[in-house]
């Protein structure tokens, strides 16, 4: 059922850009500048037209995915098409071993950690406006207000994002999306799927992430409008996801060539984070659905040890020594 809605919704998707790309208004130069006015207007209307597809898909399926039951403690995963998902990780596995991972470790080794950790920052605020649209969809508004002022912060006081310096003021930078949303309205999160190049997901993330890649700053340029913006910030967005990997290659590592199952294990991790962080940030705004509401962290409370039992020390009491006379 859902393979057909996706299939359906890609359709019209291919239509609707193939019909707006052939539009006489629209053209591609180089730069806006020299683009005329009905044209980027052209352009504007199929980008809208298109992130507002994106989001009735998410909605659709969505609605699809209530018929489900919702996440319980007691319900570990829902893995309805794990013979497809094994098949999905064994291409991710592969791409990995010949891909990504010789070129993220290649990365990490020839590029100084500073030039990364800029352009990782600069990666980082370029996403943040979809951060603050996301912040109001669950109704977050202190979380908002917050991203808002770290975007504003450093892409001014920050060199264009490449310093975060919103954090050296004491505004930290927590991230969200679309599936985070479509969490706090009460959807659940569905089946587990594993997608091609992404990884490990779930019914409603595997949703949120083309709503979010439709309406993601990058998109809001646009290859049309500025090649070299652009670029620059897939650039900066990939060298992100190459640094993470290459810093974290030793556990990545032992998950996916160590264990005995890398893809029971990948699940396992996947779900068992994703709850985790879902339920931590509802708790800390007080909304959300109850979903995850059996991963709490035990040692979330520094002040009190949960394994820590008070008991009767024999030798703790004072006594009368006969010989101390």
């Amino acid at each position: 059922m859902l393979q057909a809605i996706l299939a359906f919704y890609w359709t019209q998707f291919e239509e609707i850009d193939q019909r707006m790309t052939n539009s006489p208004a629209v053209s591609r130069p180089r730069n806006a500048s020299s683009q005329p006015a009905g044209s980027l207007r052209s352009r504007s209307i199929r980008r809208a037209t298109m992130a507002g597809l994106a989001t009735l898909v998410a909605l659709t399926l969505a609605g699809c995915a209530g018929n489900q039951p919702a996440d319980t403690p007691t319900r570990l995963y829902d893995d309805p098409y794990e013979a497809d998902n094994r098949k999905t990780h064994s291409f991710n596995k592969a791409l990995d071993t010949n891909v990504l991972r010789p070129v993220s470790v290649t990365y990490v080794k020839v590029v100084p950690h500073e030039f990364r950790y800029l352009l990782g920052n600069f990666g980082e605020n370029l996403g943040t406006p979809l951060d603050v649209v996301n912040n109001l969809l669950q109704f977050r508004f202190g979380q908002a207000a917050l991203n808002t002022a770290r975007f504003v912060m450093n892409t001014t006081l920050g060199f264009g994002g490449t310093v975060d310096a919103a954090t050296k003021f004491g505004i930290p930078w927590r991230d969200t999306d679309f599936g985070e949303t479509l969490y706090v309205w009460g959807v659940p999160e569905g089946a587990y799927v594993e997608l091609p190049v992404f990884g490990p997901s779930n019914q409603r993330d595997a949703v949120a992430k083309v709503v979010d890649f439709m309406n993601s700053p990058l998109s809001w340029f646009g290859y049309d409008v500025n090649a070299d913006v652009y670029l620059v910030g897939l650039g900066a967005r990939m060298s992100g996801i190459a640094s993470a990997r290459g810093e974290n290659a030793e556990t990545i590592d032992s998950v996916l060539y160590s264990s005995a199952d890398s893809y029971s294990q990948a699940r396992s991790i996947y779900l068992q984070n994703r709850r985790y962080q879902l339920a931590r940030n509802a708790g800390r705004t007080g909304m959300g659905s109850s979903e995850g509401s059996g991963y709490d962290d035990p040692y979330g409370n520094s002040d009190e040890d949960p394994y820590l039992e008070s008991y009767d020390d024999p030798y703790g009491e004072t006594y009368d020594d006969p010989y101390a006379q």
